[in-house]
């Protein structure tokens, strides 16, 4: 019925004219805390940038009606000539749609029907300026580019600086119920990989209530130094979200380096743990490879990477490879950029390349470039398959709009994104340590078949995952990791093995 009265209501509006005036008054710049006319000119300006912007060969169909997803409440219908707002039954706005193309008019509009639905929803009232762009940004590219965001400016410039990221990588307070508002994300921290925004509400960790928590529960798992995994419960505008975040101790780079000196051989075993792919990385992991050129084994720790850098990922992956394709870059429909490293490979040692469901972006693309040329053993659990570069967009505003618009594939052309990368050896199926001993008794023996999914494209990637589960005790797959890439590197049978699998 509701939707019968919506309808009728559009037909007889339809033939009201629209006009192109203003819909605010000059003696009114300052509405409900917004200067609307900053408000109204960024959201032209991110209507414009987004007009024409390309995923994969498809054009973004950014449409107003999207604002309707900041509240279940609300329903947007527009015809040629009009755009209504309407609440539950009642109508609340109803204005003039601007002409294609009109973007400060678009601006105008979007601010307006915010305004309107702020006063009837108490949490988008409460949102400072750069929530609100990042929320209604997020309306508009849900359905488009899930990843898609705005980037305030000052908060871009403390998510540059990796030396400030720390443990899940998000920040909060509690609301009047107890919950946990995320009040802001690092960029290329943990929980800004799982997709948390600012303004989500945490309502359960580890299957616990997070009113039930003290403050000092709730520090120690968002910003503890302990390694390891927290099972959290979002509510978001989208719906109920469940994420698992894995934390790290401190994030001091984009990444660390051990060297083990009485492990292996005489040369010992390089870890080196990669949190971000960027130029930063490569140059930090160039530096430990010439330092330590004799080690007789590497550990490559890409459980928690990310990365949208493919000239970054080049580069590192290029020092194991040499000029092997590491990746090919959808741009457009037809058009496809293949990604090779100018130099030789650095290093010839035995690689295991440790992966998780949070290795994503480019970190994926790594991983398969080890596999595909053979250059080292895939361990973990299968990667997220969100393997897409970045494209920033700067807004006059001094934010920007971050999207995610370009898909990744491997070097020779399988699709990453949405499938992911695959180990070869599951930890999650080698737990116990007689499991361990079996599974590494089966490779001796010759007796180890394993199921190369990344070459099984028909197999659904859904029944792989439940074959392979995720480990969610950080602190058990950390010491797993270690011990079996440790075995792995140290007896060559059982590397060489693996290699030929």
């Amino acid at each position: 019925m509701r939707l019968i009265k919506l309808f009728l209501l559009i037909c007889i509006i339809a033939a009201v004219p629209a006009h192109a005036e203003s819909l605010f008054f000059e003696d009114e710049p300052v509405q409900q805390g917004l200067r609307v006319a900053d408000v109204s000119a960024t959201f032209a300006d991110i209507y414009q940038k987004l007009d024409g912007v390309k995923w994969g060969g498809k054009s973004l169909n950014v449409a107003i009606e999207s604002i309707e997803r900041l509240n279940k409440n609300a329903h947007i219908a527009a015809t040629d000539n009009r755009v209504v707002l309407v609440w539950g039954d009642d109508i609340i706005a109803n204005y003039p749609r601007p002409a294609a193309g009109d973007w400060n008019g678009f601006g105008e509009i979007t601010t307006a029907l915010v305004l309107k639905m702020r006063e009837r929803d108490p949490d988008l009232r409460r949102q400072t300026v750069s929530e609100l762009y990042e929320t209604v940004v997020g309306a508009l590219m849900e359905g488009v580019d899930e990843n898609g965001r705005y980037v305030y400016s000052r908060a871009a410039e403390i998510a540059e600086d990796g030396r400030l990221l720390t443990s899940a990588g998000l920040t909060g307070q509690r609301d009047e119920r107890g919950n946990f508002r995320v009040t802001g994300v690092y960029k290329a921290s943990s929980a800004d990989a799982a997709g948390v925004r600012a303004g989500d509400l945490i309502s359960e960790i580890n299957g616990r209530a997070v009113r039930d928590m003290t403050d000092a529960d709730l520090e120690a798992v968002i910003s503890g130094f302990n390694s390891g995994t927290a099972k959290i419960t979002l509510l978001t505008p989208g719906g109920t979200r469940r994420v698992v975040l894995r934390r790290a101790t401190v994030v001091l780079a984009d990444a660390d380096v051990v060297h083990r000196s009485g492990a292996g051989a005489d040369g010992g075993i390089l870890e080196i743990v990669v949190h971000r792919v960027s130029d930063g990385a490569v140059a930090i992991v160039n530096e430990a490879l010439a330092k330590y050129p004799d080690v007789s084994g590497i550990v490559l720790d890409l459980r928690a990477a990310t990365g949208d850098d493919e000239r970054a990922a080049a580069k590192l992956a290029g020092l194991f490879t040499g000029a092997a394709p590491v990746m090919r870059i959808v741009e457009t429909a037809r058009d496809e950029v293949e990604v090779i490293p100018g130099g030789a490979a650095v290093t010839v040692a035995p690689v295991v390349v440790l992966i998780s469901d949070q290795t994503r972006g480019t970190a994926e693309a790594i991983a398969g470039a080890f596999y595909e040329n053979s250059r080292g053993v895939l361990v973990g659990t299968p990667t997220r398959g969100a393997a897409r570069i970045a494209t920033v967009i700067d807004l006059a505003d001094g934010g920007a709009l971050e999207l995610l618009n370009k898909s990744i594939k491997t070097g020779a052309g399988r699709a990453i994104d949405g499938r992911g990368v695959f180990p070869i050896v599951c930890l999650s199926n080698i737990r116990s340590a007689s499991q361990q001993n079996a599974f590494f008794l089966n490779v001796l023996n010759g007796d180890f078949k394993a199921s190369d999914f990344n070459t099984k494209t028909d197999v659904p990637v859904e029944d792989i995952r439940r074959g392979c589960p995720v480990i969610t005790s950080g602190a058990d797959e950390d010491s797993l990791a270690s011990a079996v890439a440790v075995k792995i590197l140290t007896d060559g049978k059982v590397y060489n093995r693996l290699m030929d699998k």
